[in-house]
């Protein structure tokens, strides 16, 4: 974990050494949006969260989110967020603190008119901190993967989920709820689950290991 305050220092970098190109732009694949593209920012590692993942998430979401309130905390392109607005979402916030891919954010958001859509510019564990308890249905967390925030990105929004909330999580390594290990160990080549959350869903797309996440109760 960096001592420093930690920033996103770019959208969804995935690794320091990916030199793979990143798509010019992805596209909102559900609800009422739906084929709307959204441009990737020219940043290196960059990898937006593929179409055929996001097309997992949010069957195992459900295509109808109406009433949620969301936030995704490392934003980027905003895939995500604007997916779960199209979907119904009641309120959405996109944090992100790479000035590009911000002002690519406005521009989408003013060009669909999604009022729904809160933008926040500014590092996420500090927009974190400021969030009152349970007050999100879901959060999704895409952070850059070189920096190894996953767990601390985990335990500062497990705080401000509902119990019975969601929290969907890209990592490197698998999350693995060492609790049903009888050596409780955290894995060689995984990530030892918060004992707050339980392991709803999981797949392997390439390098990136996509979580579905449940908030326990009490």
């Amino acid at each position: 974990m960096a001592s420093r305050t930690p920033s996103s220092r770019g959208p969804k970098a995935k690794t320091a050494t990916s030199h793979a190109r990143a798509p010019q732009q992805v596209r909102i694949i559900g609800g009422q949006y739906k084929r709307t593209p959204l441009p990737v920012v020219d940043a290196e590692g960059l990898r937006p969260t593929s179409d055929r993942v996001r097309e997992t998430v949010f069957n195992w979401l459900g295509q109808d989110l109406t009433g949620w309130r969301c936030a995704d905390i490392f934003a980027g392109t905003g895939a995500l967020g604007f997916e779960a607005a199209s979907r119904g979402a009641a309120h959405v916030t996109l944090v992100e603190s790479h000035s590009p891919a911000v002002r690519a954010l406005h521009a989408v958001r003013d060009r669909l008119g999604a009022s729904m859509v809160e933008i926040v510019s500014g590092d996420a564990f500090t927009w974190l901190a400021r969030q009152p308890d349970r007050t999100f249905d879901a959060v999704f967390i895409d952070p850059p993967f070189a920096q190894d925030w996953t767990l601390r990105a985990l335990d500062a929004a497990i705080r401000i989920v509902k119990p019975g909330g969601v929290i969907y999580l890209e990592a490197a390594k698998p999350l693995v709820d060492v609790s049903t290990d009888s050596r409780n160990e955290a894995p060689v080549d995984g990530i030892s689950l918060p004992a707050d959350l339980v392991l709803h869903k999981h797949l392997r797309a390439g390098a990136v290991h996509a979580h579905l996440l449940l908030r326990k109760n009490g």
